[in-house]
Order: structure tokens, then sequence, then C-alpha cells
């Protein structure tokens, strides 16, 4: 943008909650980020007396009409055919015309990436986009791609992806090598189906753009062995919503057991500083913000059932990524991935030093 100025376009009617948690969230990253502005889509009847509720959102924000909506149950196929002067369509399109520098969405996931793909079209040297967000680990966070946007991989795809979440942990963790690991069923370099495995010898050899650790099980995704954890999206999908639902579990058996007795609500009185604080490390809305990297533009999703603050992270992880030009980064990184696969294909010799074929 001319002004140098950060030029956000928000779906206002996307999500469990809009568009109330959507301009009350714009509210909230419009304190944390001074000078951005947003491009606010939707029905103005209704977001109209939102947004002059909240002193001074108004002049960092445009309410641009918007006739229709994706709605939660819409096929992404409809989304793209039907729903193209909704709110969703057109922010997405702001963003990809140069209108608007990212973009943000709590609606649906699927019409999401549909819509995207089809306006912004993937950056050179990725094929597909895949969804990345973070995990809360023992070491702090760690990044995981593919969440769910590819079932199916292959090895191009699982490389493609490792640059992509080292080019974003680079960014959004300020960390300047972050170490990336192939989600695997052991850590041994002869597990896992062959797409892996070439994709691990492709990352191995030394002038891969990525600092390669190898192989990591589940196990380690907690542990924070890796900074970036890379999979396909049906295991990645599978693997956040086991994390997500233990941590509810487990949530759900302390306050069972501070219930069982007098002595352990007394004991609650005395625990509740710690609980807290343990709350706050893990809260959702901590990480709320995934994003479908690839994609030649910035697309971050937000959790359709998140409230406010949730949102306004979301929001967060869009200016960081337009603020250290994740998108030029990450094709500085797919190029030079293109050039190690290029040679290994072409040169059996320099095939055999990165591993080996099986």
């Amino acid at each position: 943008m001319g002004t140098g100025k950060i030029v956000l376009a928000l779906d206002g009617m996307g999500g469990d909650h809009a568009p109330d948690v959507i301009v009350n969230g714009a509210d909230i990253a419009r304190e944390r980020y001074p000078g951005t502005s947003f491009l606010l889509f939707g029905d103005p009847a209704r977001l109209k007396p939102l947004v002059d509720k909240r002193k001074g959102l108004s002049q960092a924000l445009e309410i641009v009409p918007a006739e229709d909506a994706v709605l939660a149950e819409d096929k992404p196929s409809f989304a793209l055919r039907r729903r193209r002067k909704s709110s969703m369509w057109l922010a997405v399109e702001a963003a990809a015309q140069g209108r608007a520098d990212t973009v943000v969405s709590a609606g649906n996931t699927g019409a999401l990436l549909a819509i995207s793909m089809f306006a912004m079209r993937t950056v050179a040297g990725a094929h597909r986009p895949a969804l990345a967000s973070f995990v809360p680990t023992s070491r702090g966070e760690t990044v995981m791609l593919d969440l769910g946007a590819n079932l199916e991989c292959d090895a191009d795809n699982l490389a493609e992806f490792a640059v992509m979440g080292s080019v974003f942990a680079q960014v959004l963790l300020g960390l300047d090598r972050p170490k990336v690991g192939l989600l695997n069923v052991g850590s041994e370099e002869e597990k896992g189906h062959e797409e892996l495995r070439q994709a691990a010898r492709w990352l191995r050899r030394p002038e891969a753009p990525v600092n390669f650790h190898g192989f990591v099980e589940g196990n380690d995704i907690g542990r924070g062995t890796v900074d970036v954890v890379v999979t396909d999206g049906f295991t990645g999908n599978v693997a956040l919503k086991s994390i997500e639902g233990t941590a509810k579990l487990y949530t759900q058996f302390v306050r069972d057991a501070f219930r069982t007795s007098t002595f352990a609500k007394i004991g609650f009185l005395f625990a509740a500083g710690a609980l807290v604080k343990m709350r706050k490390r893990v809260d959702p809305r901590r990480y709320n913000g995934g994003v479908f990297l690839g994609l030649d533009g910035v697309c971050v999703k937000s959790h359709g059932g998140t409230d406010a603050l949730g949102f306004a992270y979301a929001v967060g992880v869009a200016v960081d990524l337009v603020r250290y030009e994740y998108k030029n980064k990450l094709a500085e990184g797919l190029t030079k991935l293109r050039e190690v696969t290029s040679v290994a294909e072409a040169s059996p010799e320099a095939l055999q030093a990165g591993g080996g074929a099986e």
C-alpha cells in the first residue's frame, strides 16, 4: 500500500457469532496495532450500529456493502459459483486485487479455501496451499501443517509444506533457523511410506532451504521437539483434534477432582492462581488464526466459534505476515527447494548422496 499502512479486508458476516464478534475484534486489534485500517464487508444495516458503538473505530474502518453471505452449510463448490456477492468473496477479492494487504474470515473453511485459491492462485513454486496454525508445547509454540486442506499429499507437497512452515515460523516466532520435522510412525529413516521418505531425502540435502530435524512422532508434538511439524491434512487434522480433545478432557478431570470433597475445594482456593496461569497458557484464543500458506496472498482463517479477543489474535497473525513480508520470503524458499529437487531428479548420483533411492 502506498501509505505504508496495513489494510485488512474482514468478512463481517462470517462465523458463528458474526457480525458482533468481527466488529468487536476489529476494535481490539485497532488498539493493538496502531496504523492498521479495515475494509469491513457485509450488511451495512447490521454493521454500522455495531461500529458506531465502538468509539474511534469508524475512523479506521470502512464498511463495504455485501448483499450476500456464505453459510456454514454451503459446500465449497456452491460458494464458489453462487456466493460471488457475499462478504467472504468480496473480502478475498479485495486482497487479491491489492485493495487490501490481507483478508481475515471466521466463515466456512472449505468455502474460504476454494474462493481464495480461485481469486489469489498459488505463489510460484507451490502446488497446493496448506492450512497452518500453532499448538502449545512444553517449550513454547510449534507450527503445524497441513491441518485439513489436503487429505492426500505426495513428496512434492510435503517438501513444499516444510518450506512454508519454516518461513511461517521465522516470521511469527522470530526464529532464524526453525527446526522442521516430518510426522511419521517412527523416527528411523526406513519408517513411513515412500512419499514421506522421498520428501525427507530432499530436505536432508545440505542446500535445502530448511533446517531439517528428521522424522518425529506424535508425542514429539507436545514436547516441542521441533519448531515445525509437517504432515498431510488428514493426519494433521486428526492430530490437532486429538490434542484439543485431550486438553478439554484434562481440564474436566481437574475440575471434577476439586469437587470431590471439602478439603479439595479448600485446595482449589490455594491452587486458583496457578490454575488461572495454566488456563491462560492453553487458551485456544491465543492460537486462533490458521493461515492458508502457499497462496499468492495472505488469507487468515479464524475459528468460527471464537470471541472478539480470539478474532483480534487472528487479525494480529495477518498483520505480522504482511509486516514481515512472509510472501516474498516464501517465494525465495520455494525457489531454492525447486533447485534442490530438480538437481536430485536430474542426477542419480546427487540423489544417492542425499540418502539414496529405495
